[in-house]
């Protein structure tokens, strides 16, 4: 939620951000509500400011405090209207777009920022993930689909110890200040080396905890338990993000750091007929998510510092890949900045979306009362900043597909032997 005060003072900058981020919000309606719930306000608290003293005075009179009883009680009916639909309005309303986000209507106005790797050339035609998976009985969709339905797996045998070896490796990194340190002065950033900690955050959230994380919507993407008014997570961040709600931070304590690991829960709606074979596009996966709280002005520095160890563990990894910043079109509502990752897929032939970094600037910590006492005695809303430190899922595809051989094996990157039981292949 931005400002209402920055809303009436910038409103050709927040129209602009409405327009480019595809938002159907008409502004000058929030903005005449707003003047006209101030003027209720103001008329409610003259009302009662008079109705106050007029049965305090020596001219005490029942009619004439009953008249102004009544016309209190239809002045906060009305601004009790007034002020739900113009609650509604403003939760509508999207972040302003940093200013090097690229300026577009859809993903073909994103920008490669970089790439690594070379693409793997092999002598022979690389399968894909669930091909693999299938020859090596290590992905078993058919049975799942029997069991709970399409876009659900059972990962069996070596492939469960790779998706253990990717949390274990992960945690190793971002636990490790040493390592934080390095990266943090590899890409040249001035910024604290405080390393993250770890959580296993619950995996249902109440409605209203989610709206103020404003990730509610598309409420068809979720999945909902009525009995219990309770939604299932889409990602970690969704209850690591609101764990602060209604808290105030010293600035001492800042940065305030997480890696969290939990099932996310994903109708995939909209998106039927796509990637209805492998491990790509699923309703249940496990994921590993950064989630940070700053100061406001060392947020950015934030997101190139997370974006910074992703890139490290992907390059750990030896997997080819490509960072884009996202379009204003292709980004979140809550989004500042969005960057993307995505590794090369020998078997697809292209680069597929493996990691998301969104820095929300003060967005949702707005909307959830997160704040920092500074230590000159001013009381600031934190910045925030979420990002994909592994899909495991998606990593195991990754893995899959580019350490495949010509035997039909696949080999294990280095830096997860020791996590695997120095296990180097997988092989039937």
């Amino acid at each position: 939620m931005l400002d209402i005060k920055f809303i009436r003072q910038n409103p050709e900058v927040v129209k602009k951000a409405i327009k480019n981020k595809n938002v159907d919000l008409d502004l000058d309606k929030l903005l005449a509500l707003d003047v006209r719930r101030r003027e209720l306000i103001e008329s409610s608290e003259a009302l009662k400011a008079e109705q106050n003293k007029k049965s305090k005075g020596p001219q005490f009179n029942v009619d004439e405090l009953k008249s102004l009883k009544e016309k209190f009680k239809v002045l906060e009916g009305e601004l009790s209207c007034v002020e739900e639909e113009f609650v509604q309005l403003m939760l509508q309303i999207p972040n302003i777009p940093s200013d090097d986000t690229p300026i577009g209507p859809d993903e073909t106005h994103n920008e490669v920022l970089r790439k690594w790797g070379e693409i793997p050339a092999f002598r022979f035609r690389p399968k894909e993930h669930w091909e693999l998976g299938q020859e090596l009985d290590v992905i078993d969709m058919e049975r799942a689909s029997k069991v709970s339905g399409a876009r659900f797996a059972y990962r069996k045998g070596a492939v469960v110890l790779l998706e253990m070896a990717v949390i274990q490796y992960t945690f190793s990194v971002l636990t490790d200040e040493k390592i934080v340190k390095k990266i943090a002065k590899k890409v040249k950033l001035d910024i604290s080396a405080k390393p993250f900690r770890p959580v296993l955050p619950p995996v249902m959230i109440k409605p209203d905890v989610f709206q103020k994380m404003d990730r509610l919507e598309p409420k068809e993407e979720r999945y909902y338990i009525p009995s219990d008014d309770i939604f299932l997570v889409g990602s970690a961040e969704h209850t690591i993000g609101a764990m602060h709600m209604g808290e105030t931070f010293k600035e001492e304590d800042m940065p305030v750091r997480y890696i969290g690991l939990s099932t996310a829960f994903r109708r995939e709606a909209g998106s039927y007929g796509k990637d209805m074979k492998g491990l790509i596009r699923m309703h249940q996966f496990d994921k590993l998510e950064i989630e940070s709280f700053t100061l406001p002005e060392d947020s950015q520095k934030e997101q190139e510092l997370i974006v910074a160890i992703i890139e490290y563990m992907v390059q750990e990894l030896k997997l080819p890949y490509q960072v884009l910043i996202m379009c204003t079109g292709d980004m979140g509502k809550q989004d500042a900045r969005h960057i993307d990752i995505e590794i090369w897929m020998p078997g697809q032939n292209k680069y597929r979306e493996t990691h998301t970094s969104d820095l929300m600037t003060d967005f949702q910590a707005r909307r959830l009362n997160t704040r920092v006492k500074r230590d000159n005695g001013e009381t600031q809303y934190v910045h925030m900043n979420d990002a994909t430190a592994f899909a495991l899922s998606r990593a195991v595809v990754a893995i899959m597909e580019n350490y495949q051989t010509e035997k039909g094996t696949i080999q294990i990157p280095k830096v997860l032997q020791k996590h695997m039981g120095n296990l180097k292949e997988i092989k039937n």
